[in-house]
């Protein structure tokens, strides 16, 4: 490695590290690459970090050799419940110092002792700084408290958060297994319907296979799209985590629509039209028309009589989101304003003068986009309560997004705490040799601690208000992200690490405080140790049957682990009857993604299949000339026979579809995100046919019996 061009200096590496900028990484291959001196650089840069020359590098070691040393306290402290943790402070030599924990919600004051711990002073910036130690008892509630410091210069404060150790599964679901339903809610429509699923929608669904027996409905994040047209597909690139999509909102059922004249029923009625004909539509799902209809019906809506009541329940929401319900509306209000053309300069800074005006102008707006996110979120709330109710021990699991748009909303509110400069993605792998850049800024690791989570926190609070559980997307993303340098290619990149104590930690929290599971996607190149640590928090992996192997065979049902969320197939690939067909292959090759010669392919799928079928039959789950739907049932009997404590089944596969939501490695060469529920034949299926559906009741006999 020492005769790599462009090979980083030993200073610049250490710089790198003292960063958390991981400066080699293990290939898909198994070999050792070294990062690149311009890699190290780029990233550095977007950290905000000058080591463009050797002299700049040896100032900003020394720098951050000392950082730690110019604060009194650590910008937030993480502390495991039940354990106890040392917190240094720093004061000049000498000075006297004591510490206390504010509680939470002013629940009282804990004093703390200062541990014998002695440590030489340091110099920093021509002053001799000495380190005290303080001891936070083991016994602290959970929540997040104030850590504060009484010093000479007077006292300082930093943020205390005590999370839980261990995150357990409900009580029904303790010593068995649930299951339940994974469903891309865009893609399931009904009679009643705008041409896109909508959170109505989710609750028809909920009280079906809750009924059913289901403990769960996954669906995809519904996280905010763009609030005009066009709108981006993918749920996995929203313009913020925080809020909702409301094209996902169900017009009739806002409770206002009941004072509406006949005329401006009227209105709303000619609105839904153009959106209503799309329901049986085999074609891709278009999130425009359904948008365009449904904000135009919403604004007549929002026009309404609302209640005394109602208007003090929404004055109550709003007070509750605070700010960041305040910037995102206002940030919906400013997109609307410029849509199709270059915002002026001054509106992209949001504490500009001139945005000021715009939030006085816009005030109208602004209103109207709160508006939305209070009837989405009373939508969820339904939607999860009707699952509930209908018997699910879980209810609605959401799904969190790795990132954000670069354009979108909390880019342009989040300042410095999502970085410039730098991109998330994937080195190169066996599907993608080049590797991937997901155009999503990721989260700057000193600024968001500076800002002690809390747009993190702020973040899943919202996210799991209504829910039972959490999914996350690329859960190691909480402890690494591969970041590309702006004008690199995404295989140029480095590995940034995170302080997953914190960023766990409080996932953990907030998802006790809700109630809810956790649900981690470690699929890929994920470290054992991150598998472990996950799985002694008791945060549940995934496991996908196709992926799931043992040499050139299905791993045997009892070698699977208990804490994991366990499916036959993933939204990234196709359905399952497709996968057998190899319609994964025949697409690939049709969009020329394949690194190999079709038939090289096709053969590998073709063995895959073969020892599939194979592990079935020598478990007797599969007679001879099996059919496709026999097949499938196959299958699930096999996840059913490993110890996971959940087991999805895609919605996908109970009704026959064949066409793949997602092929990854596309843009527009594929309808991604698009592909409405239909079966076998690609004849739309509607939620009003799923319960007399004969596949799906047989698969549904599958998952029911013992």
């Amino acid at each position: 490695m020492s005769d790599q061009p462009d090979a980083p200096t030993q200073a610049l590496e250490r710089l790198a590290e003292a960063y958390s900028v991981s400066t080699e990484y293990w290939s898909h291959g198994g070999t050792l690459q070294r990062c690149s001196t311009s890699t190290l650089v780029g990233v550095l840069a977007a950290l905000g970090v000058d080591a463009s020359t050797p002299e700049r590098v040896e100032v900003a070691l020394a720098h951050r050799i000392s950082d730690e040393w110019r604060r009194p306290l650590p910008p937030i402290v993480v502390q495991r419940s039940g354990e106890s943790v040392r917190v240094p402070v720093h004061v000049i030599d000498g000075d006297p110092v004591t510490c206390v924990v504010e509680l939470e919600a002013e629940a009282g004051t804990v004093s703390l002792a200062q541990a014998d711990v002695f440590v030489e002073p340091r110099r920093v910036d021509g002053r001799l700084i000495g380190r005290a130690t303080f001891e936070i008892p083991g016994d602290l509630p959970l929540g997040w408290h104030e850590l504060v410091a009484d010093v000479p210069g007077g006292p300082v404060r930093t943020t205390l958060v005590v999370v839980p150790h261990h995150l357990d599964l409900p009580p029904e679901l303790a010593a068995g297994r649930g299951w339940g339903l994974m469903a891309q809610l865009y893609s399931v429509r009904s009679s009643r319907s705008w041409g896109i699923g909508d959170l109505a929608d989710l609750a028809e669904i909920a009280d079906l296979f809750g009924r059913l027996g289901g403990d769960f409905v996954l669906v995809n994040p519904l996280h905010a799209a763009e609030p005009v047209t066009p709108m981006t597909p993918s749920p996995y690139l929203p313009t913020t985590r925080r809020f909702v999509n409301p094209v996902y909102i169900r017009v009739e059922e806002v409770p206002e629509a009941g004072y509406l004249t006949s005329a401006e029923r009227a209105l709303v009625d000619w609105a839904a039209e153009p959106a209503r004909a799309l329901n049986t539509d085999p074609r891709a799902v278009d999130r425009d028309v359904a948008w365009t209809a449904k904000r135009a019906a919403l604004e007549v809506v929002f026009t309404a009589p609302r209640p005394p009541s109602r208007q003090r329940a929404f004055e109550r929401f709003v007070a509750q989101e605070g700010p960041g319900l305040a910037t995102f509306a206002l940030w919906c209000a400013i997109a609307e304003k410029y849509a199709g053309s270059p915002w002026p300069e001054p509106a992209r800074d949001p504490g500009s003068p001139f945005v000021a005006r715009l939030r006085d102008e816009l005030a109208d707006r602004v209103e109207f986009y709160e508006w939305l996110q209070w009837v989405a979120d009373e939508q969820l709330a339904h939607a999860q309560r009707t699952a509930r109710e209908a018997g699910m021990a879980l209810g609605v699991m959401h799904d969190l997004a790795v990132g954000v748009h670069p354009d979108g909303a909390d880019v342009w509110a989040l300042g410095e705490v999502l970085t410039r400069g730098a991109t998330v993605g994937a080195p190169p792998d066996m599907y993608n040799q080049q590797g991937q850049n997901w155009s999503q800024p990721p989260w700057h690791p000193d600024a968001l601690a500076r800002q002690a989570y809390r747009p993190y926190r702020d973040m899943l609070r919202t996210v799991l208000r209504h829910a039972g559980a959490l999914r996350i997307d690329h859960v190691i993303g909480l402890f690494r992200l591969w970041w590309i340098p702006t004008g690199h290619g995404a295989d140029q990149g480095a590995y940034v690490r995170y302080d997953h104590e914190a960023l766990v930690g409080i996932l953990m929290l907030e998802a006790a405080r809700a109630g809810a599971v956790v649900v981690g996607e470690d699929l890929g190149t994920v470290e054992p140790w991150v598998r472990d640590f996950l799985a002694e928090r008791g945060i549940l992996g995934t496991a996908v049957l196709w992926f799931e192997h043992e040499g050139d065979r299905p791993l045997p049902p009892e070698r699977w682990r208990r804490q994991q969320l366990a499916t036959v197939t993933t939204h990234d690939l196709p359905p399952t009857a497709g996968y057998l067909a190899g319609e994964h292959v025949t697409l690939r090759d049709r969009l020329g993604l394949l690194a190999e010669p079709v038939a090289v392919v096709r053969a590998r799928a073709a063995r895959e299949r073969e020892a599939m079928l194979t592990a079935l039959r020598e478990r007797g789950l599969l007679g001879a000339d099996p059919s496709e739907r026999e097949v499938v049932e196959a299958m699930h009997r096999y996840v059913l026979a490993t110890p996971a404590a959940l087991v999805g089944v895609a919605l996908v596969d109970a009704v026959g579809e064949r066409r793949a939501q997602n092929q990854p490695g596309t843009d527009r060469q594929y309808p991604n995100w698009k592909v409405p529920l239909g079966d076998s034949s690609g004849t739309v299926v509607l939620i009003d046919d799923l319960a007399g559906n004969a596949r799906l009741q047989s698969l549904v006999a599958v998952l029911q019996s013992p």
